[in-house]
């Protein structure tokens, strides 16, 4: 059948549409990411999570590579502090490899948020092997012999990194229903995919050796990651939202599996955790007014600071 007129000039209009759509696509793109009108609620809450992003970029940068922003992208610490004790872990090839794209991936992060917001200088982090060794003392409720040096192995390695990505995930949750740009929403859904990414390469990684006994302690994979998580839920003060890699039954997926790759609640959605909370678990102590931990001079950013500026009287 031959194409009339009006048809052949309708079909050339959508071939045409068709061939600029990308461009009109990105253009609504570039509108969408326009950060000019965030409220100062949001630019708190997309700061906020600077500190746990420079805490993520100096240990896998330090761990992978043997050293950190300082040489690899100084422009991002805004002159603050470099860290105490980190350095570079005896990391087998596969794990290094891993390890290393998290470290680039975290340096996106703060680049992201940094352009979105004005951030502030890198706080002064404790990264050295004693700062670790006390939290996961403090986990077993005993020092244990030698003191736990996260650099001492890949295996050391993933389980101190077991202790970092899924506190910054949580906040990221929490945060996301508060804000009220889209643009912030869409940075903070970016920022929280990669997170949760990482967090379920180490649970995996670690998960494939849940039963190997950790050297020289003759503790398993698996109580360790138990270990870290209920400190965790007791340094946060807000109940449940900590899970090892093991769990009893009722608290499986569906409370029909042991196996606990990922963590989430009974219909596997994934915890929140508030600012306050994060400083808790951060510092240590469980107390977000009281600096300490991978902290010692506290966390930056208006809502961090207005916690220690705030100390309790009693």
């Amino acid at each position: 059948m031959a194409l009339t007129a009006t048809s052949t000039a309708t079909i050339t209009t959508l071939l045409v549409s068709l061939l600029f759509l990308p461009k009109f696509y990105s253009f609504e793109l570039i509108i969408d990411y326009d950060y000019s009108s965030i409220s100062k609620s949001d630019v708190d809450l997309l700061e906020f999570p600077l500190n746990l992003e420079f805490l993520e970029a100096e240990f896998f940068l330090h761990g992978s590579l043997g050293y950190g922003l300082d040489k690899f992208a100084p422009n991002l610490t805004k002159g603050g502090p470099s860290p105490i004790g980190a350095k570079r872990a005896k990391l087998d090839p596969f794990t290094q490899d891993i390890i290393k794209q998290f470290a680039f991936q975290e340096v996106g992060h703060l680049r992201a948020i940094q352009k979105t917001v004005k951030g502030f200088p890198r706080p002064l982090l404790d990264l050295s092997a004693a700062s670790f060794a006390k939290v996961v003392d403090r986990a077993f409720g005993r020092p244990l012999a030698p003191p736990f040096d996260p650099y001492a192995s890949g295996l050391n390695f993933l389980l101190a990194s077991y202790l970092i990505p899924y506190v910054g995930l949580t906040g990221y949750v929490g945060a996301n229903s508060k804000l009220q740009a889209p643009a912030s929403k869409r940075l903070v859904a970016g920022l929280l995919a990669v997170e949760s990414g990482q967090d379920a390469i180490i649970r995996a990684l670690l998960y494939e050796r849940a039963t190997v006994k950790v050297p020289p302690y003759g503790i398993t994979v698996a109580e360790f990651t138990d270990r870290f998580s209920e400190l965790r839920n007791k340094l946060g003060h807000a109940g449940f939202k900590d899970e090892g890699l093991v769990v009893p039954l009722v608290e499986g997926a569906e409370g029909k599996i042991i196996g606990n790759v990922l963590a989430g609640n009974r219909n596997s959605i994934a915890f929140e955790r508030s600012p306050e909370e994060v400083l808790r678990i951060v510092y240590g102590g469980g107390n977000e007014h009281k600096p300490g931990g991978f902290y010692p001079k506290g966390a930056k950013g208006r809502i961090a600071r207005s916690h220690l500026h705030s100390m309790p009287t009693a």
